[in-house]
């Protein structure tokens, strides 16, 4: 465990610089909250127009306190801070929590201050927390830096940029369950700590058990990645994101000035890990309270107890909506809850128990108790009233419900199986719902919620039954370049060209075995006919120039190309229109290349995403792949499982399959193009910026490589 983090999160002593006694400042607020929660550190207060604070002597400078101070609270201007943070480097601190906002996500000049105050940190060995941050708190070391009171402590761990979400979260979980919280950061810029080092403090953190995040952007995505594989391992993390629409994004880089907020990448990176994304956020603390609870659900196979038709069949949408199956009920359970309902209840899976409950609500643990007992059957859904029954029908069934809860709780522990209700009184809190509670089973008044829940523990469950998605973030190039293939490298560089030719594009991924078409560069037209000829016909006719990336857009390419006159003639076309475009264009020649049959058109290509390095795409090619952007994300490097869902999570994936008429797809000459590719960007990562595969043409076997562009650092 990192030591100077643990200052922060277990300090022996607090400065709170910028200490008040005007209520309404937070340099007030951090004194007040240390006290209340009784604290056990030494508190030192920093104002010099201040003789004490909430009966502390308060000091006029950090230098005049004379004990050691492990963390300062920087409750002062923006302007200010650059001066405070060296009178703490001459004190030794150890940490810094910077709340003030007017740092990277205001411009030009909080960039260069906040560039200015990480410099005088790691000079000093400081550690900061923000700036732009909310405080933390650790309530095992009774320690609130938040001002937000009353925090029932717990395992359960947030992370956040945003401290309105922290707070969300705290008050919809104090008023609707009984989780508990161990520690908080409002983790701010990032400008010093980053997300994956505060992780790997929680990951090792003893009184941790589930981690919550809400999260605009990141820093060093990749890294976070790496330590989130390891995290999941042993705790869950849930994570809700901003930034998923355009003005998403604006408001996030407004709020934290991170660079675009969450990528297209991030919910394949993330769940790639295992990481539990949320995209809504009433889904946020269901989700949080479900994995903080339960145990996850390592097969997927639900059975559903309601008290009526429409519960029951809105419960199944629900269900099937998240992919978890209502299994068919054993002939064996089938005959156990004949035994507990009438002869003429009809038995089956959602089972509807209405008639029966209205004025037995304990056929719910009657039931539930076969059912769970059943080894086919990994979870138990409940909808309808109950925890209401004595409200709706009765008072006298509120002592029955109240047994009832009871054993259902006992059951969920006995079984270790989750159980989960919704229930239409949920917001009237009566005690059979509060009793489930104390059980830890989640009690919601949605049904689509109270389904959502099972579907995180899946979620989490079946990543932890597979290796499929556990692998490493590092990249790993040693002994995999090519001397040819750096040399074209090397004459682009020379050449101060950022692109390279397609010519050279083509020769680098063919050097590495990527099926590319056949190619040839004629200086000349008789150069060109000659290349024809020995390609064959018809061939396709491309110009080749440093100047000129988009060939479609100057007419640089000519189809269809079926004789020698048509090559001679098609050569002189495409150089005159390559000079009326740009006079000052270096044409290279005219490639020739074959002209293809018929197949799928899908587009294979590399970018670098802000957060998390280099990631490969695949989706559906051709002119229109802007138009219809259906495609696929993940970083890489690639294992084999990914390359093959990529493929899979192509909303149009059915037409790999074959339609009107057409063979089906090779999709493993797919898979292994994705390999190759994530391969040949690791081989040359710290050249490659861009690749841009498109089309190509998918045939019933195997696949050919039709256009290649490439981009350098």
């Amino acid at each position: 465990m990192n030591d100077r983090l643990t200052y922060l999160f277990r300090p022996r002593s607090i400065a709170i610089i910028g200490a008040s006694n005007d209520q309404r400042k937070r340099g007030y607020q951090a004194v007040q909250s240390l006290l209340h929660d009784r604290y056990e550190g030494k508190i030192y207060p920093i104002n010099p127009k201040e003789q004490s604070i909430l009966g502390i002597t308060a000091a006029g400078n950090i230098q005049d306190v004379e004990d050691q101070i492990d963390l300062a609270l920087i409750a002062t201007p923006a302007k200010s801070v650059p001066a405070v943070l060296r009178d703490c480097g001459k004190k030794d601190v150890k940490g810094a929590i910077i709340l003030a906002v007017g740092f990277g996500e205001a411009g030009t000049h909080g960039k260069k201050l906040e560039e200015e105050v990480v410099s005088i940190a790691r000079e000093n060995h400081i550690r900061i927390v923000g700036p732009n941050t909310s405080g933390m708190f650790n309530t095992h070391h009774k320690m609130n830096l938040t001002g937000i009171r009353d925090i029932r402590t717990g395992s359960m761990a947030i992370l956040s940029q945003s401290g309105n979400m922290a707070l969300s979260l705290i008050t919809e979980i104090n008023a609707k369950s009984n989780v508990g919280f161990s520690a908080y950061v409002g983790v701010g810029n990032e400008a010093d700590i980053q997300f994956h080092e505060y992780l790997s403090y929680f990951k090792d953190d003893p009184t941790t058990n589930i981690i919550v995040m809400f999260v605009d952007g990141m820093k060093d995505g990749r890294k976070f990645l790496q330590i989130a594989k390891e995290t999941v391992e042993k705790k869950p993390i849930v994570l809700l994101r901003s930034g998923r629409s355009e003005k998403g994004r604006q408001a996030a880089r407004s709020h934290t000035g991170a660079l675009a907020g969450l990528s297209a990448v991030s919910r394949t990176a993330f769940k790639r890990v295992g990481i539990i994304t949320i995209d809504r956020s009433d889904e946020l603390f269901p989700a949080a309270e479900a994995l903080a609870h339960l145990p996850p659900l390592r097969r997927n196979r639900v059975a559903v107890l309601s008290d009526g038709g429409g519960h029951s069949a809105l419960a199944a949408d629900a269900l099937s909506d998240y992919r978890l199956s209502i299994s068919d009920l054993s002939e064996q359970t089938r005959a156990k809850l004949k035994q507990v309902l009438s002869d003429s209840h009809t038995i089956e899976n959602p089972l509807d128990l209405a008639g029966a409950s209205d004025s037995n609500p304990a056929v719910f643990a009657d039931c539930a108790e076969v059912i769970l007992s059943d080894p086919e059957i990994h979870a138990l859904m409940i909808v309808g009233l109950f925890g209401g029954y004595h409200i709706r029908f009765s008072e006298s069934l509120k002592a029955i419900e109240e047994e009832t809860a009871h054993r259902l709780g006992k059951l969920m522990k006995e079984l270790k199986k989750p159980v989960v209700v919704h229930s239409l009184y949920a917001s009237y809190r009566p005690p059979p719902l509060e009793i489930l509670k104390e059980y830890s089973i989640p009690v919601h008044e949605s049904i689509d919620i109270t389904a959502k829940c099972l579907s995180v523990l899946e979620e989490y469950g079946d990543h932890l039954n597979y290796s499929h998605m556990k692998t490493d973030f590092v990249i790993r190039s040693e002994g995999k370049t090519l001397s040819a293939v750096r040399e074209i490298f090397q004459r682009a560089a020379t050449e101060k060209r950022k692109s390279l030719l397609e010519t050279e594009a083509r020769e680098a991924l063919r050097l590495h075995g990527i099926p590319v078409t056949e190619f040839e560069l004629a200086a000349t037209g008789e150069d060109a006919v000659a290349a024809a000829r020995k390609i064959g016909y018809p061939v396709v006719l491309k110009i080749v120039s440093p100047d000129i990336v988009h060939k479609t857009d100057v007419g640089g390419v000519l189809l269809n190309i079926k004789n020698d006159d048509a090559v001679r003639d098609g050569f002189d076309l495409l150089i005159g229109r390559a000079r009326r475009h740009n006079q000052r264009a270096k044409i290279k020649g005219v490639l020739v290349t074959p002209m293809m049959p018929e197949g799928v058109d899908i587009v294979v290509g590399v970018v670098r995403d802000p957060q998390f390095g280099p990631v490969i795409m695949v989706g559906l090619g051709g002119i229109m792949v802007e138009v219809v952007r259906d495609v696929s994300f993940r970083v890489i490097p690639l294992v084999q499982f990914s390359a093959e869902q990529m493929v899979e999570d192509i909303h149009s994936k059915a037409i790999f399959d074959g339609v009107r008429g057409r063979p089906p797809s090779d999709k493993k000459a797919i898979h292994d193009l994705l390999m190759q590719v994530s391969k040949f960007v690791e081989a040359y990562i710290d050249t490659i910026a861009e690749l841009d595969l498109n089309p190509v043409v998918v045939y019933e076997k195997g696949l050919s490589v039709i256009d290649a562009r490439m981009f350098l650092k």
